[in-house]
């Protein structure tokens, strides 16, 4: 059966590859090679799968080239698309920047505008309680005045009835009480002048109380429309500090609190205003200035604390955000590394400056970071600057926001000029943009 199937096979094959014979020929003898079919079969399969794998490979090849252009290109368009998008943050950053100084020219104004209205208001007030001192004399001078025009009418008709009674129809009479007649006639005179002069006086007192009312109605309806505009102006400065610390996760209340018992020894918060020594209740009045006074100690320990926390941006020259913190494509190994920072890209040189009030902590070399400055700063936070050419600040030196601190460079583990910005609340990295755009109407 074997050797069956094995002849047909091989008669197949002699059909399509007959068997051939090549003869080598040399100067004194002939010699040949016998090509059985079987062999001819070999030698065309490998011949095929030669040429077959050239092509493939060829086509492979091709494809690489091909995708490889591709992949230029489409990296082209990437990189053109994340630059005109670095440059559409930039004009935004840019236009930020410029609110931030308009917002930050408008909270100077409320601040001025709140001290005017404050020196206005207490003005208003000392004046007010001067008016009201003036017209409780005024009535009680016309208070006097009127018992006393009352006492002078009595006086008047007891004299008049006396005069009556000692009229003489004689002229004997006449002639001998003439001289009694003539005095009482000049003291009702005197009298009646007295009177005149009490009812004119009367008179005059009832309108300088009538004029000093309506001066006090309109003094009050004056201090109304300033306690209004100061209520106005401490909301408009207080909401937007406000809202700033929560966007920053920064409880405004255990901040504030924070702030008050550390300068507590240093005069604490405003003390109540009081324009009476009586022990009298205090008005209305009084207690809107006082919770206004409170506010404004408020809006000042927001200020304090907003110059403690990292809310400006460390450099203030034209810059490039080039990395943001979070996972990334590591720039030296291309593996996935967490970027526990914020990248500002800028010439050499650049100036960078402290983001809030604090001490120095270190300043000087470290693995990675080149040349390092860090900066301790309230509530437990924590800022770094690194990759710097050089460092203008000493350790334990206390500096405050804006401060010149170094200037932008290259050194440590690098691809070019920039600095890598940190912020750490509590020793554990957090996103400095937190930070920043929380204040970017603010500041």
């Amino acid at each position: 059966m074997r050797t069956r199937l094995a002849i047909k096979v091989h008669g197949l094959l002699e059909r399509y590859f007959p068997e051939r014979r090549v003869f080598l020929k040399s100067d004194t003898d002939t010699r040949f090679i016998r090509l059985k079919s079987e062999t001819q079969l070999v030698a065309v399969t490998g011949a095929a799968a030669l040429v077959g794998w050239s092509i493939i490979a060829t086509a492979v090849l091709l494809m690489d080239s091909i995708g490889a252009g591709n992949f230029r290109d489409q990296a082209k368009r990437d990189q053109a698309t994340y630059q005109a998008r670095l440059d559409d943050l930039a004009a935004q950053r840019d236009q930020r920047a410029g609110e931030a100084l308009a917002a930050q020219e408008r909270f100077n104004a409320a601040l001025d505008q709140i001290s005017v209205m404050q020196s206005d208001l207490l003005t208003s007030e000392t004046r007010r309680h001067e008016l009201e001192t003036g017209l409780e004399v005024v009535q009680s001078t016309l208070r006097r005045t009127m018992e006393e025009r009352e006492a002078a009418r009595v006086a008047l008709a007891a004299l008049q009835s006396e005069a009556d009674a000692d009229q003489r129809p004689t002229a004997l009479a006449s002639a001998e009480t003439g001289a009694p007649v003539d005095f009482l006639a000049d003291a009702l005179a005197r009298t009646a002048q007295e009177r005149d002069q009490m009812v004119a006086d009367a008179q005059d007192a009832l309108d300088q109380a009538d004029d000093l009312a309506l001066e006090i109605a309109l003094m009050r309806e004056n201090n109304d429309q300033i306690f209004r505009q100061l209520e106005e102006a401490m909301t408009i400065s207080v909401k937007p500090l406000d809202k700033m610390f929560r966007a920053a996760n920064m409880p405004p209340e255990r901040i504030l609190d924070q702030v008050r018992r550390g300068y507590s020894g240093k005069g604490g918060p405003l003390t109540p205003l009081s324009f009476s020594s009586r022990g009298e209740e205090l008005s209305p009045d009084f207690l809107r200035a006082n919770r206004l006074l409170e506010q404004m100690d408020e809006l000042n320990l927001y200020r304090i604390a907003a110059e403690r926390a990292p809310f400006a941006l460390p450099v203030k020259q034209a810059f490039r955000f080039t990395s943001e913190y979070g996972f990334r494509r590591d720039p030296k190994t291309g593996g996935r590394r967490m970027h526990k920072g914020v990248d500002f890209a800028a010439p050499v040189g650049t100036d960078l400056h402290a983001t809030a009030d604090g001490v120095v902590i270190h300043a000087g070399w470290q693995s990675g970071y080149g040349r390092l400055i860090k900066i301790q700063h309230d509530f437990g936070i924590e800022t770094r600057y690194a990759h710097l050419s050089k460092i203008r600040v000493k350790v334990g030196q206390r500096v405050s926001r804006g401060d010149h601190i170094g200037d932008m460079g290259a050194s440590g583990r690098v691809t070019g000029v920039h600095l890598h910005y940190e912020v750490r609340v509590g020793g554990k990295a957090v996103n400095p943009m937190i930070y920043i755009k929380a204040a970017r109407d603010v500041f």
